[in-house]
This record gives C-alpha cells, sequence and structure tokens, in this order.
C-alpha cells in the first residue's frame, strides 16, 4: 500500500470547448458596432490549443508540462492580449469617426486633431474593458491553488485531481463571462464618446473672420456704388479719377 500511494495521479485533461460556450459560438440579436469576432475566434481558439497542449503532455506522462500549459500564467497571458487587441480596435474605431466626422463639416485639422483620444483617455478604456474579468482572474487564482496541491498527488489523491478538473472546467466558463463583459464594455463606449462625436458634428466654422474680412470690404462696394449714382458727392482725388 505505501508504494502505491507514491504513484503519481496521472493527469487527465477535460475537454473545455463545452464550457467556453459563447466565446466559440455568439449567441447575439446585433452585431458589435466594431467588429470582434476574429479576437473572440483567436481567444478561443488558443483557449482550445491550451488544452491540446496539455492532453499531449498527458500522454507523455509529462506532469510539469501538463500543468504550465493550462496554467493561470498561460490562461491569463490569451485574456490580457484580447483585451488588448480590443482596447485598439475601440480606440481606433472611436478616432475614426471623430477624424471623418471632423472632415465631413470641414473642421481644421488642427481643431478634430484635439479631439481625438488621449494616451489616459486610452488606458482608462483599456482599464474598464478588463474590469469584467474579474470573476475570471479570481477563478484562476483558484485553479493555482488546486494545481500546486495536484502537483504531487497520488493515485490515491483522486480529491485533489477532480478539483483540478473542474477548476479547469471554471476557469473557461468564466473565461466566457469575462468575454460578455467585454462585449457589453465595447457597447457601451459607444455610447459614452456619442456626444463627444455628436459635438464635432455640430460644429460649424466661426463667423467673426467673414465679418473682419468682408464687412469693410462690402461697405466700401456700397459706398463706390453711391458714389457712382450720385447719391453721395465724390472725393476730389475719385472725381479726377473718374472725370467728375
Amino acid at each position: 500500500m505505501s508504494a502505491a500511494v507514491k504513484i503519481p495521479m496521472p493527469l487527465r485533461v477535460p475537454e473545455l470547448a463545452p464550457s467556453l460556450g459563447r466565446v466559440l459560438v455568439p449567441r447575439r440579436v446585433a452585431e458589435p458596432w466594431v467588429p470582434l469576432d476574429d479576437i473572440r475566434e483567436a481567444l478561443a481558439t488558443r483557449a482550445l490549443e491550451l488544452g491540446g497542449e496539455a492532453r499531449a503532455a498527458a500522454l507523455r506522462e509529462d506532469r510539469e508540462r501538463v500543468l504550465e500549459a493550462v496554467s493561470r500564467r498561460a490562461w491569463f497571458a490569451a485574456w490580457e492580449q484580447a483585451v488588448r487587441r480590443v482596447a485598439d480596435r475601440v480606440t481606433e474605431a472611436l478616432d475614426g469617426r471623430i477624424e471623418r466626422t471632423a472632415r465631413r463639416g470641414r473642421m481644421p485639422r488642427r481643431g478634430w486633431r484635439r479631439r481625438l483620444l488621449s494616451t489616459p483617455e486610452k488606458r482608462a478604456i483599456a482599464a474598464r474593458l478588463a474590469s469584467g474579468g474579474e470573476p475570471f482572474i479570481a477563478a484562476l487564482d483558484a485553479l493555482d491553488a488546486v494545481a500546486a496541491r495536484v502537483r504531487d498527488a497520488t493515485v490515491l489523491d483522486k480529491t485533489a485531481h477532480g478539483e483540478w478538473q473542474e477548476a479547469l472546467r471554471s476557469a473557461a466558463r468564466r473565461l466566457e463571462a469575462a468575454w460578455l463583459a467585454l462585449e457589453a464594455v465595447a457597447a457601451e463606449e459607444e455610447r459614452r464618446w456619442a456626444p463627444e462625436i455628436e459635438a464635432v458634428e455640430r460644429w460649424r466654422p466661426p463667423l467673426w473672420p467673414v465679418l473682419v474680412l468682408w464687412a469693410p470690404l462690402g461697405a466700401l462696394l456700397v459706398w463706390l456704388g453711391l458714389v457712382l449714382g450720385g447719391y453721395v458727392a465724390a472725393p476730389a482725388w475719385l472725381a479726377a479719377r473718374l472725370g467728375f
């Protein structure tokens, strides 16, 4: 019995696709205002790849590689990359809308460039997009804790192995929830920036240059017309030139 206790528990990686849910197969009423499906698909693909790498390592009985393939670090890296890509795409889309709206209204380049998103604003958008991932991060922390126990589990530690498998499924389910939250925040960003874009759309060129430049010229032309019509006496220098 003592020899059996020392036999390491073979690690079996559960199928993660069912737990990924709408990260794999989206169900939406309407398409998002900024395209995100390629990022979602890349995230789902990476999650499945991690599971595949872990199963391949399990066949080789490489326990360390199994645990590393589906570790907190690997899952978090995939999520972080997805958040970064979505943040870049959302900020680029907002900047693009501001620029196109400004150009339609003939806003000077200097004016609309000042309205583009600043670096702190872009960071704030990225932070809001990542905020929905807090339950996912908590699930990764739990996975990390269970992985530490299952690393040295023996064939008698079936409970630890089952907890590890369930922690993997939970991480995949939380990843689905995190992605849905991210999509909701991305939709909210469009509404959040709508007033700014509407302000650009309402912009009109100021009238003071017209008044400054054209009012004196208009007054001069009116006066000249009155002189030529004989309604106003012409100055001597103008009368001489006109032959009055």
